[in-house]
């Protein structure tokens, strides 16, 4: 189990079931906290936690928890620097990364060249950038055990397999999200509001949106195929409205491992922190007798175009995957700000992927250019 940690984004969902969860196991303390704008959170999680450093995205919300922590010793600082100070404090033996979206590359990347361990919960790290970060984490000796329940099941099935080559292939549950089953033209009228109502999960606006266009399954898949190292053509996605069976791992003899569990991120959360040992859990357990039938079904690429762009991007490479992260980012930004229909969001992102010039094996330097860029067509579009 770890003893310290640092959580970026810990005013987030990821980050506060994180705290939750280490606020129950004894003798794990907490280096390092990080947030977006968040002041007052931030500065109640700083008073019970008594992080040595806490850390915001802007000098201005700086100054404003420098003003509400007078009187503790907390230093405070901002900015991407002040996120890769966090992710390589010497104190922390694990860093979760919480943060939404491109931001969190960089400090991932700082935390594997400082030798800590990563709890994942940031998949656009692998997604834009999965060969560079599996690289320097093969370099350096450093575990990325993942945070989301789909890839957290994925590694559980995985404990125990002696060979990759055993694996017939990766099968990732989705929910389907709240419009499953709707036709284009229904989809046409749905707002903000209808989706932002997950069936099943309690998740920050943005990862929120991208399940109601199946796009979260699709960066999932592309982040499974690099964090595990199985070609695309092994990572298949079924519809499972219930999210009790979290993934599953089909194996060479046909045998196929499943994890199930009622869905609370706190489980796949604490494994992050505990592994390889397990402890006992806030969570209630899964009452088999009463979560009713469990179903699966092929997902609908044609009415949610999102899964199937994710496919193309990952079999492309290159920056085709950074461009649609980016671009996606921006467009459900968009969305939420209701400037944008919810169709809307696949023809950005497809048509702002190629529009960005297109490279087959980028540097860190190109991987963000082709976000840049996207996030640039995508308001160009518009």
């Amino acid at each position: 189990m770890m003893n310290c940690v640092s959580i970026l984004g810990s005013t987030g969902s990821i980050g506060r079931q994180s705290l939750d969860i280490i606020s129950r196991l004894e003798g794990v303390r907490v280096a390092a906290l990080t947030a977006g704008s968040s002041v007052d959170r931030m500065a109640r999680q700083c008073r019970r936690f008594r992080p040595k450093l806490a850390v915001m995205a802007t000098k201005e919300a700086a100054d404003a928890l420098k003003a509400e922590l007078s009187d503790l010793p907390v230093r405070i600082s901002w900015g991407e620097a002040g996120l890769i100070e966090a992710a390589s404090m010497e104190e922390a033996d694990l860093v979760i990364t919480a943060v939404v979206g491109m931001v969190g590359l960089k400090p991932t990347l700082a935390a594997i060249r400082a030798g800590k361990r990563i709890g994942l919960a940031n998949k656009e790290t692998l997604v834009c950038a999965g060969e560079l970060v599996m690289a320097e984490a093969e370099k350096h000796g450093v575990e990325i055990i993942p945070v989301d329940s789909e890839h957290s099941a994925i590694f559980q099935c995985l404990m125990g397999c002696q060979d990759k080559k055993e694996v017939r292939r990766l099968i990732l549950t989705c929910s389907g999200g709240p419009f499953f089953g709707m036709s284009r033209e229904q989809l046409k009228s749905v707002t903000k509001a209808d989706a932002l109502k997950h069936p099943n999960w309690k998740m920050g606006a943005k990862i929120t949106i991208d399940c109601a266009t199946l796009m979260n399954k699709g960066l999932e898949v592309i982040e499974a195929m690099r964090l595990y190292r199985v070609p695309l053509d092994r990572v298949d996605v079924v519809i499972h409205r219930q999210s009790i069976v979290h993934s599953m791992v089909e194996y060479t003899d046909g045998a196929v491992m499943a994890q199930l569990g009622v869905p609370d991120m706190r489980l796949p959360i604490q494994l992050a922190l505990t592994y390889p040992e397990r402890r006992e859990s806030p969570v209630e357990g899964l009452d088999l007798l009463s979560c009713g039938a469990l179903t699966f079904a092929k997902p609908d690429t044609e009415n949610f175009p999102c899964l199937a762009l994710a496919y193309r991007c990952a079999q492309k490479g290159g920056t085709a995957c950074p461009a649609m992260n980016g671009a996606n980012e921006e467009a459900v930004a968009m969305f939420l700000r209701d400037e944008i229909g919810f169709y809307d969001i696949y023809d950005l992102v497809s048509r702002a992927v190629e529009a960005v010039p297109f490279v087959q094996n980028p540097t860190l330097e190109e991987i963000l250019e082709a976000d840049r860029l996207a996030r640039e067509a995508v308001r160009n579009l518009r």
